[in-house]
């Protein structure tokens, strides 16, 4: 009988294999297909080679399988459903339920990434200045989540009344794939999205960025408190390896970039160029700090977004193993 524990959302990449041992642990592990997800995506890419990252360091008695999922409110879900474990995630969703659950679910072990958003707007548009954003839809990849959220808020610091559904201006919730044809198509006005996103706009739809979003925890490590409690050697061993592969990233960039685009395209079946990854990779730092000052932040723009309610007490949300 497989021990399974599962990490990740949504579309199953890899099965659960029929010859595994019995006494061999299944770890099922998530991330988005974003280069923000770096550490995921190209984890995912050694797995798919055979060369598993997490594989060599979890030990031969642990069997890493991975999932994808295109934001970050579904895989929460999944937490609390507890048919998810770990998984790469923005700072809005996994805030937002670790705050739900009073603090009692939803532990970040490490930091992935931070910056990597934009704010995106037409060339030649109407929109120059902030106050030209009234009677406008912007998009953002998901509800609630951390774009979104940074959208909300914004907009609202600008002086905007801003609603779920409308308001002054419309946050309009769109799939990241789906945001170029609603460019160019004027179903929006702009986008607020991620890399490689941002710079799918700039590239295919001649987008400009209005707004580059740095001070901003893009991707973290984010694991349920029962895994933490119940697996502490395995998560233990999780935060190293992604230690050393957010260093390794840092230290062999065309590799890194090279892996990463071989396996966005297995998973999106996307074509991403090899100029226009480098071109994104800039606006991006690769991290495993969780810096107390981007999480009073974050916090500060969910309760002006309106998706933070009631207690913000943060004392538990991040957790070393």
């Amino acid at each position: 009988m497989i021990k399974t524990l599962t990490v990740g959302f949504a579309i199953s990449i890899l099965a659960v294999p029929l010859h595994a041992a019995d006494s061999k642990t299944v770890v099922r592990f998530g991330h988005f297909p974003n280069i923000t997800h770096a550490q995921g995506v190209i984890a995912h890419a050694l797995s798919r080679q055979g060369k598993g990252w997490y594989e060599q360091r979890l030990g031969p008695d642990v069997e890493i399988q991975w999932f994808t999922y295109n934001a970050g409110p579904s895989a929460m879900e999944a937490i609390f459903a507890r048919s998810l474990d770990l998984t790469y995630v923005g700072q809005g969703p996994a805030l937002n339920a670790h705050l739900k659950s009073n603090g009692q679910e939803i532990r970040i072990i490490s930091g992935a990434a931070t910056g990597g958003a934009a704010l995106v707007v037409k060339p030649d548009g109407p929109i120059k200045t902030a106050a030209d954003f009234r009677g406008k839809k912007i998009a953002t990849p998901q509800f609630g989540n951390t774009q979104d959220i940074s959208c909300r808020a914004w907009l609202k610091a600008q002086g905007f009344k801003v609603t779920q559904t409308g308001g002054d201006a419309t946050v309009l919730p769109a799939a990241n794939p789906d945001q170029l044809g609603l460019f160019l198509s004027g179903g929006v006005d702009a986008v607020w999205t991620v890399e490689p996103w941002v710079t799918r706009l700039e590239r295919d739809a001649k987008g400009k960025v209005f707004l580059e979003e740095t001070d901003v925890i893009t991707t973290w490590l984010a694991s349920s408190a029962k895994f933490l409690k119940e697996h502490r050697d395995l998560a233990k061993k999780v935060v190293t390896a992604n230690r050393e592969l957010t260093d390794w990233i840092q230290s062999h960039t065309d590799e890194a970039q090279k892996l990463l685009i071989e396996e966005l395209k297995a998973e999106t079946k996307t074509e991403f160029p090899a100029d226009a990854v480098a071109q994104a990779w800039k606006r991006i730092k690769f991290t495993t700090e969780v810096p107390q000052a981007l999480i009073d932040k974050a916090v500060r723009d969910g309760k002006e977004a309106g998706v933070l309610k009631g207690s913000t007490d943060t004392s538990k949300l991040v957790e070393s193993p």
